[in-house]
């Protein structure tokens, strides 16, 4: 790289993506900088995958703890949780990634500069405290954030990220929305003790997903307590006291609540990064617009993570910035993210997993599809005469059955995938499905055990 700029690489954001950038130009032996005023990991480790799975873990431990009450061990039905407690465990792991991050910046020589930037030209990034910094190349990654929908009273709300400064489990809790946060945040808070309801705009949940697993979803969390409402229109917002009540267009019966959450979407974090006045192009969610090669209309300027609008997954992010690394700095001219087949896990109880076409996008994507399911009630479940239902689904096309979708909703799903996730990138058939021993008993052998 010409040694007339200060830098090879500046990274604006210091989330997963950027991270992943700098440590991966670090190692091709360019001279990077990261710009990030906050905690270093992003969305995901601060307010996030890591916090959200920890709660996830503890929610999954108070189930067992009843259902081990029902099997006949002297432990109460309803355990206590020291929510604080928990807090203190889960903000100490992500002190230690938070130190991990630092250790590895100063190993790679990567210069942290807690500040925020905005670019000047297509070069040059200038520093919140006025100091400009130049590079061959600029990142963009610096993230997204939960909106608000604009009705009166929506300030009353609050959003995924606040779930994080909880103490309690409130005792009324309204989640509005029906993608993966509104799903996630209903499993939790039930299962450590609040009463959920969950208004959905749509008529089913999470809508990228396969319907049949979805509406199973729904039913599995009525069974746990969660009152779910489709098609609500959530019209405003109220203080009474220290409730908030609801008010929609047709919404269910009990409307007051002690917590309200948002989990209505996204936005890109590109306002004031001075990219339109380079003729960059910003997208309806503030997305900046990028190609097949992550890069925006200024050659010099690039974009990955939740800031570049494709798919909104951690790994992704991780992933696109090392191949937009090796492209860059590692002579690699044709490296680039492959975005099909890209395996993700709703963290439900019990979570849902997919990877490749669901059933409904099969058969507009192609002509002859067959699809095999397995509905079933795990082991555990029927000990303790629970009534969660897994199912598991493979979409299937052409005459030699290429398996073009793995669909799984149940216990372990989200350990389960990852193999079969590798397995439909390699382009794994159901006759391959057929011919491999199944490992009983576990759930995951209905995967192979499918007719």
């Amino acid at each position: 790289m010409s040694k007339h700029y200060d830098y090879d690489l500046i990274v604006l954001g210091g989330g997963s993506g950027g991270l992943a950038a700098a440590f991966r130009a670090a190692q091709h032996g360019q001279r990077v900088a990261m710009l990030e005023p906050g905690e270093l990991g992003g969305t995901c480790v601060n307010v996030g995958c890591v916090p959200k799975k920890a709660m996830w873990l503890a929610a999954d431990l108070a189930g067992r703890i009843g259902m081990a009450a029902s099997m006949g061990f002297d432990v109460p039905v309803r355990p206590a949780l020291d929510w604080k407690e928990l807090v203190v465990h889960r903000q100490a792991y992500i002190a230690n990634i938070h130190a991990s991050y630092l250790k590895r910046l100063n190993e790679n020589n990567v210069v942290r500069v807690p500040r925020r930037g905005h670019l000047v030209d297509a070069h040059t990034v200038e520093c919140s405290d006025g100091v400009r910094i130049s590079a061959a190349h600029v990142l963009i990654a610096t993230g997204a954030h939960p909106q608000r929908p604009d009705i009166p009273g929506a300030e009353l709300g609050a959003v995924s990220d606040d779930f994080f400064n909880l103490c309690s489990a409130p005792e009324r809790v309204a989640i509005v929305g029906g993608g993966y946060i509104a799903v996630e945040l209903a499993g939790l808070l039930q299962a450590l003790g609040s009463k959920v309801t969950l208004l959905v705009r749509g008529s089913r949940l999470l809508e990228r997903f396969d319907a049949e697993l979805t509406a199973q979803l729904a039913e599995n969390l009525r069974h746990q307590g969660v009152q779910v409402h489709f098609d609500y229109r959530l019209r405003e917002l109220r203080r009474d006291g220290d409730a908030v009540v609801a008010y929609g267009h047709d919404g269910p019966h009990e409307a007051v609540f002690d917590q309200l959450f948002f989990a209505t979407g996204r936005r890109g974090n590109s306002a004031g990064l001075g990219l339109e006045a380079l003729g960059i192009v910003i997208g309806d969610k503030g997305e900046v617009e990028v190609d097949e090669w992550q890069t925006t209309a200024v050659p010099s300027v690039h974009a990955v993570g939740d800031i570049a609008g494709k798919v909104g997954l951690t790994p992704v992010a991780i992933a696109a910035a090392r191949k937009l690394m090796d492209r860059l700095f590692g002579g690699q001219p044709q490296a680039k993210m492959d975005y099909e087949n890209v395996a993700s896990v709703v963290f439900s109880h019990p979570a849902l997993g997919a990877v490749g076409l669901s059933e409904e996008e099969a058969h507009e994507k192609h002509g002859d599809v067959r699809v095999y399911r397995s509905n079933f009630r795990p082991m555990l479940q029927a000990l303790s005469d629970g009534t969660q239902r897994s199912l598991f689904k493979l979409v299937c096309v052409g005459e030699d059955e290429r398996v073009v979708g793995v669909h799984l909703l149940g216990e372990s799903a989200d350990e389960i995938l990852q193999g079969f996730a590798l397995a439909v990138k390699m382009g794994v058939t159901k006759a391959q499905f057929d011919d491999t021993v199944a490992i009983h008993p576990t759930s995951a052998e209905e995967v192979v055990l499918m007719r």
